[in-house]
């Protein structure tokens, strides 16, 4: 019996007066001077103040047993046991007497502890007793000293004694915190003092980038990054949501500018090709982050930590990277403990391949130790698999070629930096009209080159990527100011070419990009007897010396280290002095390692005819695909080649044509566009086949969009959902206009949503056929989307996503056709209830917006919120007269309704409670649902005891969120005839 049960069988009116008669009375005041105010010296019937013996004690606990037997209904315990019960009640309240406590401590410890404390006081007390005796008796204690504390709490010395100890308890303690901080000032104080000093620091040391080819005697030769950086594009496979209603489309490729990719994912693998600005971005997130001081920027060059052997602890990030600042101890855990830091690792494919698997699990052990940060590693795309990271939560994203616009914006500030717009529109003409240069114009380093060179030679340019290296290389060489070093040492061009060719290959051959100092003096010592104009000019020091200084292709990142300007030169000169050599077998040798991929290609371009096809052979002997593919690529720099080898290349590479899957597409792309000449089709593919054809020619837009488009155009009367959807998802690789004109005005609209997100597309959309499937992606208001509507009578579906511009959707009253409706985070929205005059079946609301008026949608039969509803039942939010089949909360919606009125939509055949922590209560309104067919739930279902819920027979599908690990048969007696699946 619990005490507060048993208080209802004994009145406060009888108990308390008989618990007070075990205490003295004392006077008024705060106690204080015969402190401590024991109870020993309080009890009634102890000291020289006493007016109870044990016989009135004994008499007291009778009458409070009695009081319980007397009271109407079962007695508590056998009635002969009376006596014994009440004897065990008196010795426990004579306990009171010797506890070594005083009022105030009692109270502290609360009734049931104290009630315990007179047990353990009267150990024998329930000797002897029936189980149900022994339960009262304790019981009876517990109520005893509920009224005990009671009583305490009301004497007036209590109150008094209480306030003066919490005043002093209080000043103590506050003396002991000044004292504390004074002795040791505050981490957080530290932590920010140093974050003043390093957040401009960081902003500073990377707002610099190299802009190649600029004369280094009228101009820097670094430049503020706001000046040089250019938003590149990265694209990835959009993550479907957990949405039971039919606007996630599988496959969907989502684009973003690749400075926001860490926006919406905590971790990101980031994949581009050389020259692609993997780097420069990095940089510029380093620097946005340190001037917004939100994160705390950590720039992580691989190639520079691998050279110490272990990889650093936080501890010791900035000491790696050559940091100056040392900041308080411990700083570096406590921003990543605290979910602060933006993790930016460089350069995988800079480090050997036996480094990557030791790299990865540093990496992930940091990401363990310290989750909530933001994490962001770069690699060319093939230095490892596509899955290599994908277990661990990163998202893979790769930076797309530069669009023509985005060539024309580098190209216009190029030349505002390099103070020479008299060339501008000169180069943006022949960009324009050679098909050939367009072609090498795809990356940040490529488009500087060019730059460079156009200037340089007053217009004229070279038109394969061997004589662009070829010239730049000339360029950057010869064209370095002699006055500008200290050092007096004089190295020709091609001096200077033999030794760089020499550091490289040693690098190719090491697997690294960076090379200490002493191991680069001895190559060069080495090299100068065969190099006659440099032999002369000093030793090896004094010669690498001048060679870094002038060459302006070394660069010395930190004290004895040095590495090339761009992995591109390396690898272009490495396979220069190769084939020089005539390495072809170390060539093709290495060919199995992603490392040496554009190292063959150079090759092939340095390489005389008879070695190129003995080296393209030996990649086809292999008979491995991305070799195959290799060989492919490689004919893009093979000018002269005998027939049969290029016959054969391209007969082995059309046996990996058509691909039959996504990723065998992206693969097939990374051959370049000379792979649009060998697609296929449509006819004779497979729905799998035509789809990933037609994703290696969205890929190549950016590289041949002529080409490209003239393979897409051959799919649009295909009728595979799969292929409709990358044609209309690849529209924004193309010039709008036509691409509508040429590819979109004749697909099949069925289950095909048309997706337009720039203000392009929709001056576009308003004279194109109508469509029945429209989305709206971006900043667009309504008046604008309902403008490039051409019949709005004719759209049944419309989905908005990211649109802040959404207010009053009265204004979608005009679609009298509309069954579906989707806003995805559109911030403001508000009025649907205006749209109750609709055929609208199907709602979608995610993020945001006004739920008011939802109730009015009398048509609803699917509907899927993610906000919290308001009010505390489902019927007080949701369409009451709506015959719904299909519901979807997400998390947190229903934090104030719980599941209380669902019963109501009896009609109910899917549900999804995403993150729902089900109770007994919210189950017996599942119980009332005859309907319910499929269950989505989260996995803390299998907290409640089976047992005590009731089953539902009519359920088939069941899943359950986070159930890995899980034990999942124990449901198996609630749905019956279901299949339970974890996910």
């Amino acid at each position: 019996m619990e005490p507060a049960v048993l208080g209802g069988k004994l009145a406060s009116s009888l108990v308390a007066p008989l618990v007070k008669k075990l205490f003295v009375t004392g006077g008024p005041g705060a106690g204080l001077v015969d402190r401590p105010v024991r109870l020993t010296d309080l009890v009634s019937f102890r000291g020289e103040r006493r007016h109870l013996g044990e016989t009135e004690v004994r008499r007291l606990a009778g009458r409070l047993v009695g009081a319980a037997l007397d009271f109407p209904g079962e007695p508590p315990f056998p009635p002969d046991e009376t006596d014994a019960v009440t004897d065990a009640l008196a010795a426990r309240l004579l306990a009171l007497g010797d506890l070594d406590m005083d009022d105030v401590q009692a109270v502290r410890l609360g009734h049931g502890e104290l009630a315990v404390r007179l047990r353990r006081q009267a150990p024998r007390s329930g000797d002897g007793l029936c189980g149900d005796a022994r339960y009262f008796l304790d019981s009876a204690t517990e109520c005893a000293c509920l009224h005990i504390l009671e009583f305490f709490t009301r004497r007036s010395t209590f109150v008094a004694r209480t306030l003066v100890e919490q005043a002093r308890g209080q000043a103590e303690l506050i003396a002991k915190i000044d004292e504390l901080i004074t002795r040791t000032p505050r981490p957080d104080a530290r932590d920010t003092a140093f974050e003043r000093r390093y957040l401009p620091y960081v902003a500073e040391q990377h707002n610099r980038v190299t802009i190649y080819g600029i004369d280094l005697r009228d101009s820097p030769d670094r430049w503020p990054l706001e000046v040089a950086y250019l938003s590149l594009e990265a694209t990835g496979d959009e993550e479907p949501a957990a949405l039971p209603v039919e606007y996630t489309e599988p496959e969907r490729t989502v684009r973003l500018p690749a400075e926001d990719a860490l926006l919406t994912h905590e971790r990101v693998l980031l994949r581009g090709d050389a020259g692609s600005g993997k780097t420069t971005l990095v940089q510029w997130l380093a620097v946005t982050a340190a001037r917004d001081g939100d994160r705390i920027p950590y720039v992580l060059p691989l190639r520079t930590l691998i050279r110490a052997g272990a990889l650093p602890s936080p501890a010791a990030f900035l000491t790696a990277v050559g940091c100056p600042l040392t900041p308080a101890e411990g700083w570096a855990e406590r921003v990543l403990s605290a979910g602060r830091g933006l993790v930016l690792v460089d350069g995988l494919d800079e480090i050997p391949a036996a480094d990557r698997h030791r790299t990865r699990d540093w990496l992930l052990a940091l990401i363990r130790a310290f989750p909530g940060n933001r994490w962001l590693l770069t690699s060319r795309p093939s230095a490892v698999r596509p899955d290599w990271l994908a277990a661990e939560g990163f998202r893979e994203l790769a930076l797309t070629p530069m669009r023509q616009a985005d060539v024309a914006t580098f190209v216009r500030r190029w030349h505002a930096a390099a103070r020479a717009p008299e060339y501008e529109a000169r180069l943006l003409d022949a960009l324009r009209t050679k098909r050939d240069l367009a072609r090498l114009a795809t990356n940040p380093l490529m488009c500087g080159l060019i730059c460079a060179l156009h200037r340089e030679r007053r217009g004229y340019l070279p038109t394969g990527r061997k004589e662009l290296y070829d010239a730049a290389l000339t360029m950057l060489l010869a064209r370095r100011d002699r006055e500008r070093g200290m050092e007096t040492v004089e190295l020709s061009e091609e001096a200077q070419l033999e030794l760089l060719q020499r550091l490289a290959y040693a690098l190719v051959l090491s697997g690294r990009t960076e090379m200490e100092v002493e191991t680069a003096e001895g190559i060069v010592e080495r090299s100068l007897p065969s190099v006659a104009s440099a032999a002369g000019q000093g030793d090896a020091a004094t010669v690498l010396r001048a060679l870094v200084l002038r060459s302006g292709l070394l660069r010395q990142p930190g004290e004895g280290v040095l590495h090339f300007v761009h992995r591109t030169f390396q690898d272009y000169l490495g396979a220069r002095y190769a084939v020089e050599e005539g390495h072809l077998d170390v060539l093709a040798g290495h060919a199995g390692d992603t490392q040496w991929e554009d190292v063959i290609r150079m090759a092939v371009a340095h390489a005389r005819p008879g070695e190129r096809a003995m080296l393209l052979r030996r990649l086809l002997a292999e008979n491995e695909p991305r070799l195959t593919l290799l060989a492919l690529a490689c004919l893009e720099h093979a000018t002269a080649l005998d027939p049969a080898v290029r016959t054969e290349v391209e007969a082995r590479a059309g046996a990996l044509i058509p691909p039959g899957s996504t990723e065998e597409a992206k693969v097939l792309a990374e051959a370049g566009p000379l792979v649009l000449e060998l697609l296929p089709g449509p006819e004779g593919l497979t729905d799998a086949q035509a789809h990933g054809v037609t994703v290696t020619a969205s890929l190549l837009a950016g590289q041949e969009p002529g080409g490209a488009l003239a393979v897409l155009r051959r799919f649009r009367e295909h009728a595979a959902l799969s292929v409709r959807r990358q044609l209309v998802g690849t529209w924004e690789r193309f010039d709008a206009r036509k691409y509508a004109v040429e590819v979109l005005d004749h697909l099949d609209p069925t289950k095909l949503f048309l997706a337009c997100t720039t203000a392009a597309q929709r001056a576009v959309l308003a004279s194109m056929r109508p469509w029945p499937k429209l989305q709206f992606r971006g900043a667009h208001t309504l008046d604008d989307i309902l403008a490039c509507v051409p019949d709005p009578g004719a759209v049944e579906e419309l989905s908005m996503l990211d649109n802040p511009e959404v207010s009053d959707l009265d204004a979608l009253a005009v679609l009298s056709s509309l069954r579906h409706l989707a806003l995805f985070d559109c911030g403001p929205a508000r009025g649907i209830g205006r749209l109750s005059a609709l055929p609208l079946e199907n709602l979608t609301i995610v993020g945001g917006g006004d739920l008011t008026g939802l109730n009015e949608l009398a048509s609803l039969q699917q509907l899927s919120v993610m906000q919290r509803l308001p009010g505390t039942r489902l019927t007080d939010s949701l369409p009451m007269v709506a015959c719904l089949r299909q519901l979807y909360l997400g998390r947190g919606v229903t934090a104030d309704t719980g599941l209380r009125g669902l019963s109501h939509w009896s009609m109910l055949r899917e549900l999804s409670l995403p993150g729902f922590r089900v109770t007994t209560a919210d189950w017996t309104e599942l119980s009332q649902l005859p309907q319910l067919a499929f269950l989505l739930l989260d996995a803390s279902v299998l907290e409640i005891d089976p047992d005590a819920l009731p089953a539902l027979p009519g359920v088939r599908t069941v899943q359950l969120l986070g159930s890995r690990g899980r034990d999942t048969t124990r449901l198996t007696g609630l749905f019956p005839g279901a299949r339970i699946l974890g996910i």
